[in-house]
């Protein structure tokens, strides 16, 4: 809550220092993980060849995770019944997500413009969303697993120089870049299915500022 207050210039930094100043609490640090910019995120989406129909089904697979921030195994497992409209948009309605709590998500126009495009184009109309494809470029029947989702971010994201990428990774770029665009962070929660506010800090990093580091200005 300090720290909301001091981002939103409604406390000064002393002010802040001196709320949360508690002797004796062991401090240990947060394990931040990795993420794209959004330059970068804009270049992984364009790794796809969606000109062929493996290339539309990796393009849906690299923008729902970026864009909605889903796990991989949600991804995989993802139903066409559960892309459904709410409030007159398009939405992931609920999924159940880590600890079977239950959230909907929000599908962003464009991504749900590379769904309607795969689903086309391989004819699906019910079952699983993501289907494997064949090196002939035919649809199999049988689903995609989630190590599949996590070899496609692999090797895509290899394509633009980054190496040791996941598709976890793509989750949290998805809600550091809905942060840094002024995002709710009680929205973020929701977004993520996080079972708090404080996961959700933790899992941002909320607590170090690293784009304006205190760091930076040393004179030196």
């Amino acid at each position: 809550m300090v720290g909301e207050a001091r981002r939103a210039r409604m406390i000064g930094q002393e002010e802040a220092a001196s709320l949360t100043d508690i002797p004796n609490i062991r401090q240990r640090g947060t394990r931040l993980g990795n993420w794209l910019t959004r330059e970068q995120a804009k270049d992984l989406l364009t790794v796809p060849d969606r000109s062929t129909l493996k290339g539309k089904r990796d393009y849906v697979i690299l923008s729902l995770l970026v864009g909605c921030a889903l796990r991989r195994n949600e991804l995989a497992e993802l139903d066409v019944t559960t892309i459904q409209q709410r409030e007159g948009r398009w939405v992931l309605a609920d999924l159940e997500g880590k600890g079977r709590r239950i959230r909907t998500v929000a599908i962003p126009i464009w991504v749900k413009k590379g769904i309607d495009v795969w689903m086309t184009v391989a004819e699906i109309k019910d079952g699983r969303l993501l289907r494997s494809v064949s090196k002939s470029g035919k649809i199999n029947r049988d689903t995609l697993s989630d190590w599949a989702v996590w070899s496609i971010v692999e090797q895509s994201s290899k394509q633009i120089g980054i190496e040791h990428f996941g598709a976890h990774d793509l989750r949290r770029t998805c809600a550091k870049l809905c942060r840094k665009n002024g995002g709710d962070l009680e929205q973020i929660k929701f977004l993520l299915g996080h079972s708090s506010i404080q996961t959700t800090e933790r899992y941002l990093g909320s607590d170090q500022e690293i784009a304006v580091a205190v760091n930076d200005n040393l004179g030196l």
